[in-house]
């Protein structure tokens, strides 16, 4: 076969087929009959092309437009809006799912951390005269924290908070590579980090308003951040204790997981960002916010269990796969 020659023979109805699928809603019914042969001749010509060893790029391009075009034949959706469907119903929710308890003892022990060191910086003037000097421990609570959340154009500030959580999250789930151990010292800088501002602000009588502007937005953040973290310090611990599974395989199924949890999680703090922007600053009284706050994070963790445990049960791990396409070839 003369590869130019098949090309230039059969250009026009490659070109003419692209045509009609990025039509497929307005084809009358002549139109519908010419992209039903067109498909089929195409499919053909692949399947001699496949044959003859011949220009895997041309074939693979040739592929990619009968998917397309063979959605149009059988008026299925296009192949990537299941990708995002399945991704969305699926492939995330099972990845948080499966790393639930990773992602609950991150809450568990970066709270108790938060805790004892928010109570120890409230009940020890010279702990908290050590971290910050009285002018500055007095500014940050009457004026930093509060203006902090309202100094920003609300649009600005969104991209930005998006911008650093979607970074933390980043960090804690890259880390799992290195054994999970990093991972750990993210999330205690954290965790130390809200204890000490915690703390700081009881001290001087001002934790209703520091749990007024951190909640609303911070219960559905911080579960993004513990999910990252699980899942990294889960592959971590895939290196280390791979379980009845190969080591390269566990590695492989944790590694795809984990890509997945982190795309998916750019779209919670998407949310978490926005809330942050518009709703932790705004006028609405202190129990509005928060239960705004709360209707996030429980949409997100029913979304998780219900869906992810479906998911599950049916045996998905959280890889995201899209299935190959069946090409005619011969035989």
């Amino acid at each position: 076969m003369d590869l130019d020659v098949f090309v230039a023979e059969h250009r026009a109805g490659w070109a003419r087929l692209d045509q009609l699928t990025s039509r497929r809603r307005q084809l009358n019914g002549d139109e519908i009959d010419e992209l039903v042969r067109l498909y089929q001749q195409t499919a053909t010509q692949l399947s001699a092309l496949q044959a003859g060893g011949l220009d895997p790029a041309l074939a693979a391009r040739l592929s990619g437009q009968l998917a397309r075009s063979r959605a149009a034949v059988s008026g299925a959706p296009s192949a990537g809006w299941r990708a995002v469907g399945r991704f969305a119903a699926i492939s995330f929710p099972a990845a948080a799912y499966r790393a639930r308890w990773w992602w609950l003892g991150c809450a568990a022990g970066s709270a108790l951390v938060a805790v004892l060191i928010g109570c120890r910086v409230a009940g020890s003037p010279a702990l908290a005269s050590s971290l910050l000097s009285r002018s500055a421990a007095a500014n940050l609570v009457h004026h930093q924290f509060r203006h902090y959340y309202s100094a920003y154009d609300g649009r600005s500030f969104a991209a930005m908070v998006w911008t650093n959580n979607a970074v933390v999250a980043a960090e804690t789930i890259i880390f799992g590579v290195l054994l999970g151990i990093p991972v750990l010292f993210v999330l205690f800088e954290n965790a130390a980090n809200v204890g000490i501002v915690g703390g700081l602000m009881t001290a001087y009588g001002k934790s209703g308003e520091f749990w007024s502007l951190i909640l609303p937005h911070g219960i559905l953040e911080l579960s993004a951040v513990f999910l990252a973290a699980g899942v990294g310090l889960r592959l971590g611990w895939a290196v280390i204790d791979p379980g009845r599974r190969p080591r390269v395989r566990a590695l492989a199924e944790e590694g795809r997981a984990l890509v997945t949890v982190a795309i998916g999680l750019v779209f919670v703090l998407a949310v978490s960002g926005l809330i942050e922007a518009f709703v932790t600053p705004s006028p609405l009284s202190a129990w509005a916010r928060i239960g705004i706050g709360v209707l996030a994070e429980a949409g997100f963790l029913t979304y998780v269990i219900v869906l992810g445990r479906r998911a599950v049960a049916a045996g998905e791990v959280g890889d995201i796969v899209e299935v190959p396409d069946e090409l005619p070839v011969a035989g």
